[in-house]
């Protein structure tokens, strides 16, 4: 799964082939989720702190995410984003 951020311990990806609401994924040691990028909807469990950094940096990052996402869409490649600093 292609990387596109790396801060705090979470490690943020985005598929090529993945369909259906644009979303990302996001992994912070055994913890997993997936986030809706219109409207920052949570799947999954996160710690509360990390869960905090997380959406503080979806909300910084929403036009880059869904610029990805059209990317990963036709098979192009993602952009690094920046880390939360």
């Amino acid at each position: 799964m292609p990387e596109i951020s790396r801060f705090l311990g979470i490690v943020i990806s985005m598929y090529h082939t993945e369909h259906g609401v644009p979303h990302f994924h996001a992994r912070y040691g055994e913890y997993w989720v997936s986030v809706e990028l219109e409207t920052g909807r949570v799947h999954g469990k996160f710690p509360r702190r990390a869960l905090q950094h997380l959406r503080e940096w979806w909300m910084l990052h929403q036009d880059e995410l869904l610029d990805n996402w059209n990317r990963a869409r036709l098979g192009g490649p993602l952009e690094p984003i920046a880390p939360l600093e």
